[in-house]
């Protein structure tokens, strides 16, 4: 009895992972079907505004203080929001790019993207539908970002 207390407790104290993973999607008439890590971050963090295959993009953000998008980027940056918040600044203070377009919830994401093109953006995958493309999946693993 006392080795079954132990375990549970033991058992409680793993985090488990309470939200789904993270999906990047495009618009199915988007030629793109695959992504790698290195080119969304590419893609989100301004470095370019083309799709691989030529094509300019309109990239979409989840809302400030959303969960989701402090585990979208420190998974993709291993860096907290707020160093991604400062980045964003400091490119725009000089002029040299403008951060993704924020929008309210996961919803308004994928409404987006399902009739633009040339968009791309990010949601939990419990949203997702079959009228988007998968292009990278992020799991999210623990630990959450500091």
């Amino acid at each position: 009895m006392r080795y079954q207390i132990i375990i549970i407790f033991v058992l409680l104290l793993i985090p488990v992972n309470a939200g789904a993973d993270i999906v990047v999607i495009v618009n199915p008439n988007n030629d793109i079907t695959a992504l790698t890590r290195r080119q969304v971050v590419d893609l989100y963090m301004g470095r370019t505004s083309f799709f691989p295959n030529g094509e300019k993009l309109q990239r979409y953000d989840q809302p400030i203080d959303s969960k989701t998008r402090a585990d979208f980027y420190y998974r993709m940056t291993q860096k907290p929001i707020a160093a991604i918040n400062a980045y964003w600044a400091r490119l725009q203070f000089t002029g040299r790019a403008a951060p993704p377009r924020v929008v309210s919830d996961d919803l308004e994401i994928l409404e987006i993207v399902e009739k633009n093109p040339y968009a791309i953006g990010y949601l939990k995958e419990e949203y997702l539908n079959d009228r988007v493309t998968v292009v990278l999946k992020i799991t999210l693993d623990y630990p959450s970002p500091p």
